[in-house]
């Protein structure tokens, strides 16, 4: 398993010392040494490795990791370059350019936003090969849980973005009045059509950021 080594490590340190965390740790590394999981264990901890707690300005919170092979990488909704761009990330791509005009690029590598403070944060953190939410109740949740705290506790203008409900049961934890709150169904083709087309969740959080005087998210990704 990858480890956290920005700052990140100082407010989280506690987690990796408590039961349930060590229970965590040694359930995933027998799920590695015996299955087939995802992302790549490195890449495990890169919402936190590509987004340090200081720069973290907006939040998108995921549910669990893309269970194909190749898709996960450590960033909700995103994906490796080379790999096609799943139905919720084609979603996500339709309401950008709806909403600021953005070109819909030809791959779903989201790092350029990662690497701007959006952190794509998914609630759990593994998934077995073509089982969806196959590491849930494992005790990801109470890793992620300690993470959106400390999010919730930062005392300055920031973003939460929260698509579906299972991202939208996190809002209690979310009480600080300079916190936008960005609420809308799940960009998946099942719920996307119930409201978070037309949500413009991207030139709302970039009005915030500005109106608070940070510099707004470029949200164009690139051909590769």
């Amino acid at each position: 398993m990858g480890a956290i080594s920005n700052d990140w490590l100082a407010p989280l340190g506690a987690e990796f010392k408590k039961p349930y965390y060590k229970k965590l740790y040694e359930t995933v590394k027998q799920e590695y040494q015996t299955r087939a999981v995802y992302p790549d264990a490195n890449d495990i901890f890169n919402a936190f490795d590509f987004t340090p707690l200081s720069k973290v300005k907006v939040v998108i919170l995921g549910q669990d990791p893309y269970h194909g092979p190749g898709q996960a990488h450590g960033l909700c909704f995103s994906v490796k370059p080379d790999v096609e761009i799943p139905p919720s990330l084609v979603n996500i791509y339709q309401e950008l350019h709806d909403d600021l005009g953005c070109f819909i690029p030809n791959n779903g590598y989201l790092k350029k936003w990662a690497e701007q403070g959006v952190m794509l944060l998914n609630t759990v953190l593994t998934v077995r090969a073509h089982q969806a939410n196959s590491h849930r109740g494992i005790g990801w949740e109470e890793f992620t849980d300690a993470a959106i705290r400390i999010l919730a506790g930062q005392d300055r203008p920031m973003v939460f973005i929260l698509w579906g409900r299972p991202a939208q049961m996190k809002k209690p934890m979310l009480t600080n009045p300079k916190h936008l709150i960005l609420e809308a169904p799940h960009p998946s083709p099942l719920s996307a059509y119930r409201g978070f087309f037309g949500s413009r969740p991207f030139s709302k959080t970039n009005e915030y950021l500005e109106a608070n005087g940070l510099e707004p998210v470029d949200w164009q990704i690139e051909n590769i």
